[in-house]
């Protein structure tokens, strides 16, 4: 008797399991499809976080010099330097738990919330009245886009067709410097005294980008759930559901013109409705432990380069050059201009010379021009000509070579941890390489030492070499290919 219950409670369970076992193509089919306006509307409504991310950066660094003046805020060049790394130490915890969030209950949620709380932080920001309210109002706003990296990223990766995924992904990372752009073409207006007073013009940035993106909650209305996400949630109806509306709406676009779902290749997967941090960890530390190194070297290299540079370049100018603090956004214009083409120009490369090759590339080259220019600038050689354009160069190929640090993140870990993979790798790879770097760089400006900020330079060059030679040993070949052939599912069967 004991046995004949046995048998019967086995069979149950190889029934249960049976039943949550299933295959499915849905993840080819979306590889499949042309581009269309679907995706064009996909990756406006995700990827123009990025745009007003460089507008808040850019805005930040610009307003720098002016914060420093005994009639606005009065701050130090460490105190501006301490308060960006705020705002990078909010990206980093923001990350870490909407990552997590978002592989447990779905990347839509997430990059609804993530976003509402970026716009409350900037927000807030425009009405600071002394340095604590400052960081704590750029902490909050760097939560908000800490969480938009992992559900953002996570989504267009799961949507965007296989063979386009790498340029699409570098061109919407790169559109940040779109922002950069509007960013130091605002400072015309809101940082020159004679339209709007020193006291008010930054204030004013900061609600108009609070504004703007409030018209970015209402496009997003239309973006569905991952279906990748659903299947391995054991959502398979509604999976299907999604997808055949996508492809109802792209062949009504392109005539139908797509590849027959029957001669595609399925996968086969058991449905999983909860994941813990043990199924994250594990894999990371055993499985995909080379993939971990190459994704934090990667991270810290760009991190650490781009924060050094970047939010304290207003203030070399105002010390080294003279410049005066309501000119220094116009010389942040020519670097968008560069890092936005960097990835545009370079990023179809990235699908068909291979992610190993330019990935080297860009961070070796952008790490001898680096060297060149700290080189040179600590020698007096320089002008505020010369340098800004030695630097859009060195940016041209530096912007790629960022972008493509969380395009390796987002595709060479499984499905079911690829938003907290996303989170993980961007929030140590800040705190790391990001955090220090301005806070770092704001006390060698303070120096007023021209060679202390070469050696400054020279680490992040570093960095950037050493990210290159990573690459070259431990790249993932993920071009034109899929992300279950590139990482297999967790929930495989």
């Amino acid at each position: 008797m004991e046995a004949v219950g046995k048998a019967a409670k086995n069979m149950s369970v190889a029934q249960d399991l049976s039943a949550e076992t299933f295959e499915t193509r849905i993840p080819a089919r979306l590889d499949r499809l042309p581009w269309s306006r679907f995706h064009t509307l996909l990756v406006l409504a995700l990827g123009i976080t990025w745009i007003l991310d460089g507008l808040e950066v850019t805005l930040m660094g610009a307003i720098g010099a002016v914060l420093t003046r005994p009639d606005v805020m009065h701050f130090s060049a460490a105190q501006i330097g301490f308060i960006s790394s705020c705002y990078l130490a909010g990206a980093v915890i923001g990350s870490m738990v909407f990552g997590h969030l978002t592989d447990r209950f779905g990347r839509r949620k997430f990059f609804f919330l993530s976003l509402s709380i970026y716009l409350v932080g900037v927000g807030l920001t425009a009405f600071s009245w002394n340095l604590a309210s400052f960081a704590v109002f750029r902490f909050i706003t760097g939560a908000g886009i800490g969480g938009e990296y992992s559900a953002v990223n996570s989504t267009i990766d799961e949507l965007i067709p296989a063979r386009l995924r790498g340029r699409i992904d570098l061109m919407i990372n790169g559109s940040f410097w779109l922002g950069a752009a509007a960013g130091s073409l605002s400072t015309i207006v809101i940082l020159n005294p004679r339209v709007v007073p020193y006291p008010i013009g930054w204030r004013l940035g900061f609600g108009i980008g609070a504004l703007i993106g409030c018209g970015i909650l209402i496009l997003r209305r239309h973006v569905p759930e991952s279906p990748r996400w659903l299947l391995v949630h054991g959502r398979v109806p509604e999976a299907e559901r999604i997808v055949a509306e996508i492809e109802r709406t792209v062949a009504d676009l392109s005539g139908g013109n797509f590849e027959d779902s029957s001669t595609l290749f399925s996968l086969r997967l058991r449905a999983r409705h909860r994941f813990g941090i043990g199924a994250f960890l594990r894999p990371l530390f055993s499985t995909y432990r080379a993939r971990a190194v190459l994704g934090l070297t990667l991270m810290i290299a760009q991190a650490f380069t781009y924060n050094a540079i970047f939010f304290t370049y207003a203030l070399v100018l105002n010390r080294f050059y003279g410049v005066s603090a309501d000119r220094t956004g116009l010389f942040m214009l020519p670097f968008a201009v560069g890092n936005f083409l960097g990835p545009v120009m370079l990023g179809h490369f990235f699908d068909t010379q291979g992610r190993r090759r330019m990935i080297a590339g860009t961070f070796a080259l952008s790490a001898a021009i680096l060297v060149i220019t700290g080189w040179l600038f600590s020698r007096g050689a320089l002008t505020t000509f010369s340098q800004t354009t030695l630097w859009t160069v060195m940016f041209f190929f530096a912007s790629p070579a960022a972008s493509s640090a969380y395009l390796t993140v987002s595709e060479i870990f499984p499905l079911e941890i690829r938003a907290l993979a996303i989170a993980t790798f961007f929030s140590a790879g800040t705190a790391a390489g990001g955090i220090a770097a301005p806070w770092f760089f704001g006390r060698l400006i303070d120096t007023g030492s021209r060679m202390a900020l070469f050696y400054g330079y020279l680490v992040a060059a570093g960095l950037m070499i050493a990210a290159a030679i990573v690459e070259v040993v431990l790249g993932v070949d993920a071009e034109r290919a899929s992300l279950e052939q590139i990482a297999p599912p967790l929930s495989s069967a």
